[in-house]
């Protein structure tokens, strides 16, 4: 459960890095017609780095992608393989919401 965790946590980051990215590309077009050569290295730098970010960030989508996969099909061979053991699992936990549902 941690590592699924850990993969949404993963997945919400980059779609947050990915908004940055974003606004930075919209604030690097909106300074194109601006003739300073200072600002123009800049902008020509920042494109760089946030082309390199983003072929980074795509890579990080992927394993996140292939991680969650493995991880359902993992989950689909555990069931398959101890059904009993998940029915059992799944009652426990059914009796244990039951329980602090009828305490309120």
């Amino acid at each position: 459960m941690d590592n699924f965790s850990n993969q949404f946590h993963s997945n919400q980051l980059v779609g947050e890095i990915k908004e940055v990215m974003l606004d930075a590309e919209a604030l690097l077009a909106a300074t194109v017609d601006t003739g300073d050569k200072k600002l123009a290295e800049i902008r020509d730098k920042s494109e760089k780095s946030l082309k390199r970010v983003r072929a980074r960030l795509d890579d990080m989508q992927t394993d996140v992608l292939l991680n969650v996969k493995a991880a359902t099909k993992a989950t689909d061979v555990y069931v398959h393989e101890n059904p009993w053991r998940v029915i059992g699992f799944a009652a426990s936990l059914g009796v244990v919401v039951g329980l602090l549902m009828g305490r309120r």
